[in-house]
């Protein structure tokens, strides 16, 4: 996508460009959910030097279109749904293909699909958005840049917005498990049908629930989560590379050896999850959304040392 597009599909409020990309592509991943993001940019707010909160705050506060949506999130760990909450907003379809990276592969020995990942996708709408955020003098435009990049430093660290499991059976992928029908407890006991990709969305059932209508969670609610999910995943870890954070497709390689070892790993169609696998998805999540907002924290420190 180029950025002179997105800049103008800002400004007026209306898609350009990319209206035939979406029509081939999937429009179920959605990300961590409203939780895992509010998670995500707590951990990165707390970490954030003088500056960068400064400059970061100033620009949350600017009303970009639309403006009903902005209103609900002008606080750093609100605005990090924003990106989300655009689904009902036909005029921002074009941005639905930059939440993901559809890295294939195979299970079963079927071709891989053609023309995937896409040539915009989740890694290159990182780049162009930090790009804006450097480089524009139009503070809105870097506004919308910095809402973009708050989430999508989130959805990278999803291993199931990086990955897609060619098989005979989903011979185009199964949109990072978008097509994986699984069985989990609901809140009456009973079993209930959910996919794959909104199971790990949703933090193995772990984070702070989205309510009706995508509401998302209250505040009270992500400081505990985000203290659970840094515990024992320390930002002084092996390979968390803080001096290195624009090297967005590094992490998304990282999702998607998670995807391949771990999200897809045992999982069968129709089935309930062990408590062996749910035991190391939570892991893996928790560890996700931590390295999240200590990378999201650090990006946003070297633009604004």
């Amino acid at each position: 996508m180029q950025k002179e597009s997105k800049r103008r599909l800002f400004k007026s409020g209306m898609a350009i460009g990319l209206l035939a990309l979406m029509l081939c592509t999937p429009s179920l991943s959605v990300g961590w959910g409203a939780g895992g993001h509010m998670m995500v940019a707590s951990i990165a707010l707390k970490r954030l030097n003088p500056r960068a909160k400064a400059e970061a705050i100033a620009l949350l506060a600017r009303p970009i279109n639309p403006a009903t949506v902005t209103a609900k999130g002008k606080d750093f760990v609100n605005a990090a749904h924003w990106a989300d909450d655009l689904r009902p907003f036909t005029e921002f379809d074009s941005f639905k293909a930059l939440h993901f990276i559809d890295q294939p592969f195979a299970i079963d020995g079927t071709a891989m699909p053609s023309g995937i990942p896409e040539p915009d996708n989740l890694v290159k709408a990182l780049e162009d958005n930090v790009n804006t955020l450097k480089t524009s003098t139009d503070k809105d435009v870097q506004a919308q840049a910095l809402r973009f990049i708050i989430h999508f430093v989130g959805d990278i660290h999803q291993p199931l917005h990086c990955a897609t499991r060619v098989s005979s059976a989903n011979p185009e992928g199964d949109r990072g498990g978008n097509l994986v029908s699984i069985m989990i407890p609901g809140s009456n006991g009973q079993l209930k049908v959910t996919n794959l990709h909104s199971y790990w969305d949703s933090g193995i059932g772990s984070f702070p629930k989205t309510g009706a209508n995508f509401a998302p969670p209250p505040l009270k609610q992500i400081g505990p989560a985000s203290i659970r999910a840094m515990a024992g995943n320390p930002a002084t870890a092996p390979n968390v590379n803080l001096n290195d954070p624009l090297n967005f497709a590094a992490w998304a390689d990282e999702s998607f050896a998670l995807a391949k070892s771990v999200a897809y790993e045992g999982v069968k169609n129709g089935v309930e999850p062990s408590a062996t696998y749910n035991a190391a998805s939570l892991r893996v999540v928790r560890k996700r959304v931590a390295w999240g907002g200590y990378r999201l924290a650090a990006l946003l420190n070297s633009i604004w040392p």
